[in-house]
């Protein structure tokens, strides 16, 4: 995916408002603002082009927002914006329908219809993340959709939990993937949104089987990426959890290509290579990052790492120093986090 970074600081107070309207405008839709922050106003945001879909994370000084019937007679994106508050408060009116939410809350808007909202918090700027999907991808009935515009829905459990842990992580280690992975990313957004949609209403029967039974692997990713530091957590484990029998979660995974074994063993290595290559765990002990990673027998974990790898984990975290090393020469800084994302 391609991230850009955008940001008020580096401009004079006097520009800063109109161009983070206008910037809103490029990014989102047509809006109008208004903030009695204006005259010295900050902001930024991080954009993740996700090719068909975008993920926005912001933040920025109280302010008012609307969409008018002309604004959207000017342009319409046709989208979804489903909008997830980090700190602050929000309120938005749409359709006969008013809501407000706060740090957790998600919701969903539509950029077709006229609405109003605002965005306040006691200290500081409001923050949040805002993912833009086109509602011709969503595999929802267009009533289902209807029914939840501006309406708070619950980010506690099932596909809520999963559709933000998905938003705070995507933003939060956006320079982990490569520019190739956005398009795979916007699957994930559409089929958590869709599920997301389709448990509000207890009409999952609204969504294909195919997107119903990739946000069941999807939920089932989730679980094991939880539970991935018990060295015991098995099959057994996972099918109980989400009440389907073994041979149905051996069928999940086969259908794509792989086993829950192995994709429960690539996502602790993964893990493990991340840590090695991790600056900050650079005197943490290889035997401590296995443990955590679900390897509590070393020479287990050596020998899956080297079939993976190539080399042992010594020899990675070595090379991994050696690079981040000439790297920080190279930019004649030494920046950890961009070292790091070189073995991502």
């Amino acid at each position: 995916m391609i991230v850009t970074e955008l940001t008020t600081d580096d401009l004079c107070r006097a520009d800063r408002f109109t161009w983070w309207h206008d910037l809103t405008v490029s990014m989102l839709m047509s809006t109008t603002l208004r903030s009695e922050h204006a005259a010295d106003f900050r902001a930024a945001a991080t954009v993740l082009d996700l090719g068909p879909a975008q993920v926005t994370a912001m933040t920025y000084l109280p302010l008012t927002t609307a969409r008018t019937s002309r604004l959207i007679r000017q342009g319409d994106p046709e989208s979804c914006q489903l909008s997830l508050t980090v700190r602050g408060s929000m309120a938005l009116s749409q359709a006969g329908r008013e809501v407000r939410f706060g740090a957790g809350d998600l919701m969903l808007y539509d950029s077709s219809q006229p609405f109003e909202g605002w965005a306040t918090v006691e200290q500081g700027s409001v923050a949040h993340i805002v993912a833009q999907v086109p509602k011709s991808l969503l595999p929802v009935r267009p009533h289902l959709l209807d029914g939840l515009f501006a309406t708070r829905f619950t980010a506690v459990g099932g596909f809520g939990q999963l559709l933000t842990q998905f938003l705070t992580h995507v933003t939060s280690r956006e320079h982990q993937y490569r520019p190739s992975d956005g398009a795979r990313l916007a699957t994930v957004l559409v089929d958590l949104l869709g599920g997301s949609v389709a448990h509000c209403f207890e009409a999952e029967t609204g969504l294909p089987v195919e997107s119903r039974q990739h946000a069941l692997f999807l939920r089932v990713q989730g679980f094991i990426r939880q539970h991935v530091a018990d060295p015991d957590l098995s099959a057994q484990t996972v099918a109980s959890a989400h009440h389907i029998s073994v041979r149905t979660l051996h069928r999940l995974f086969q259908q794509r290509g792989t086993s829950v074994r192995a994709w429960t063993r690539n996502v602790r290595l993964e893990g493990c290579r991340r840590d090695l290559a991790d600056p900050v765990q650079r005197h943490r002990s290889i035997q401590a990052i296995a443990a955590r990673w679900g390897f509590p027998r070393p020479a287990d974990f050596t020998r899956a790492f080297r079939t993976a790898y190539g080399m042992t984990p010594s020899e990675y975290r070595l090379q991994a120093g050696v690079a981040r090393h000439a790297n920080g020469l190279a930019h004649g800084a030494h920046d950890p986090r961009s070292a790091a994302g070189q073995h991502e």
